[in-house]
């Protein structure tokens, strides 16, 4: 079993791709546009004005797979109740990580020690998806 998150960008898809291009180093794997549907002739099937917005993508940060959409294209994502994660490989990395979501973002917590990682932090970005970023401690 497979569980894989799809998050709805309403609007601003490509955008958030070109993003975690440049914060995260994304890979898009596939991205397809509502004018390229099979059935986009069809009345109904294309949210009026969206024919140039992502119907579908997929990504992948690392070995993570994400699916990606701009929904109903109606400009007001909500991204509530979850976070996703990055493990950072050191400290440095988790920081450069933080720093590059959080531009044009909001820290949510910033970078600290805890009883469970040598950084932690949490921040919305700027389409305002929650991200927690860590550099696990190690057993010595």
């Amino acid at each position: 079993m497979n569980v894989q998150p799809y998050v709805f960008f309403d609007g601003k898809c490509e955008e958030a791709l070109a993003f975690y291009k440049d914060a995260l180093g994304a890979k898009v794997e596939m991205m397809m546009k509502f004018k390229e549907h099979p059935d986009a002739c069809k009345p109904g099937m294309i949210p009026p004005g969206s024919e140039d917005k992502v119907m579908h993508a997929n990504f992948r940060i690392g070995d993570t797979q994400i699916m990606a959409s701009d929904g109903h294209c109606q400009g007001k994502p909500s991204f509530q109740g979850f976070s996703l994660t990055i493990n950072a490989a050191n400290d440095a990395e988790a920081e450069k990580l933080f720093g590059a979501l959080g531009k044009g973002g909001q820290v949510q917590m910033p970078m600290t020690e805890t009883f469970f990682a040598t950084r932690f932090g949490m921040v919305a970005d700027k389409f305002g998806i929650s991200w927690m970023v860590l550099a696990e401690k190690r057993p010595t």
